[in-house]
Formats: structure tokens, sequence, C-alpha cells
């Protein structure tokens, strides 16, 4: 997969690893298109974005969501790689009768039912073009949960139905599928479960780079290879070793 002279967007792009992204593409020679849901937040990021377009929306909601695709179809014709790396967590414990399912479903709806529906408005842009992405950001929670329980099974719902768009897309041809797999990285978004001890989002954007430029189509960084391959080996061990000191 080329990674120059692409349009891309990158959702939730204002701060953390979306903006870590949006920096590394933008440095190479791209055109990058980044939402976020407020224009502080948006102007901040786009002040170390020199050439970057931002978008107000939210990508949870579906009127968002719309006016977002008429705005890429008429404005950013070539756009060919989208990035969904918009997300949504929330600490909560199952045991403690915390309101577990209305958390849950804000979660499924930001992490994965606002995902497929903008992929699949996206996909007749996408099709234009002779070589085009879809890289979904999920976690190494998707294989293995850890302290964010519902948020881990948000992310294991999103790697099924990556691999599911992705055998779908194949027989079509032109658009490619990635998966983009971090394990717990240094961002306010992680700030509540410890993400200080978490890796730089500038490791995870390089890696989605060297993934794409190499057609590799689970990108596991930092140490999601690693758990992904105690997985393989004895799912047990790798739930203990997810799981808080």
């Amino acid at each position: 997969m080329n990674t120059q002279n692409n349009t891309i967007l990158v959702t939730g792009g204002s701060a953390g690893i979306g903006l870590e992204i949006a920096k590394q593409f933008t440095a190479a020679g791209n055109k990058v298109i980044i939402t976020g849901r407020t224009k502080e937040r948006l102007d901040k990021a786009l002040a170390q974005l020199p050439g970057a377009t931002g978008i107000i929306s939210d990508v949870s909601k579906k009127e968002d969501t719309d006016a977002l695709v008429a705005t890429l179809t008429k404005d950013f014709p070539a756009l060919n790689i989208v990035v969904n790396n918009a997300g949504h967590a929330l600490l909560h414990d199952l045991s403690k009768g915390e309101n577990s399912a209305d958390k849950a479903a804000e979660e499924i709806l930001t992490n994965y039912i606002s995902i497929i529906r903008l992929n699949e408005k996206l996909l007749p842009v996408l099709s234009k073009h002779a070589e085009a992405a879809i890289v979904n950001v999920s976690s190494v929670v998707a294989f293995v949960p850890g302290a964010l329980s519902t948020y881990s099974a948000s992310k294991a719902a999103l790697h099924s139905y990556t691999q599911s768009l992705r055998i779908s897309l194949a027989r079509a041809g032109n658009i490619k599928v990635f998966e983009l797999m971090p394990p717990l990285v240094n961002t306010d978004f992680s700030a509540p479960i410890g993400g200080q001890n978490g890796i730089a989002p500038e490791v995870v954007a390089a890696d989605l780079l060297n993934g794409l430029k190499n057609n590799i189509y689970e990108i596991r960084t930092g140490n999601t290879q690693k758990i992904y391959d105690l997985y393989l080996q004895s799912p047990a061990a790798a739930l203990e070793a997810m799981q808080p000191a």
C-alpha cells in the first residue's frame, strides 16, 4: 500500500493516537482530514498539522455521519484511506451494579456500530480509486479482555467485523482492510487505567504506516504480538497476564 500522496480521513484525530497518526501521515506527504467533537480541540490539533482539514463530527451520531459523508463526497473526492480511530471507553465494575448495560451500549455504538455505518457510507467514494484502504483501530483486548470489560467486548466485535469486511472487500478488488491493535498507550484517553505506563502514540502511528506499506493486515504493535502469541499457546495464561496486578 502506498503511504504517500493519499487523501486520508482520521476520525478522532484531534488527540492521542489519532493525532499522532495524522501527524505522521501529514509528514509523509498526504492530505489529511481529521474529525473531532469540539472546535477547540480541532483548532489545537490543526495547529500541529500543516495543510490538514478539521471537521466537527461525532461518529456516534447518525446525522453527523451523514453530514460528514456528504462533505467528503463533495469536497474530497480523492479520499482513499479511512482510519476509524474514534473510540469510547468507560471504567466500571461488572460485579457492582454500575449501570453496565447502558455503558456497554455507549461503547458498542462508538466502537463498533458507528464504524460499520461510516465504512458502508464511504464505500462508494473509496471504490472509485485504484488503491484504497480502511483501517479499523481495535486493541490487544480484542483477543484477551483487560480491565475495561465491556470496552474489551466492543473491540472483540470490531475485530470480528474487520475480518469479515476484509474477506468481503477482497472479492471486490481495490479496497484493503487493515486492523491496528495497540496495547496500553500513553494518552489522556487511557489515563484512568494507568496510561502513563503505556507505549508512546508515536510508536503506534509509525507501526501503522509500516504495516500499510508492507500490507500487514493485522498490525500488532507494542506488546500486543507477545500477548497474541501467548493467547495462541494458552488462553488462560494470556487472560491472567492481562489482568491488573
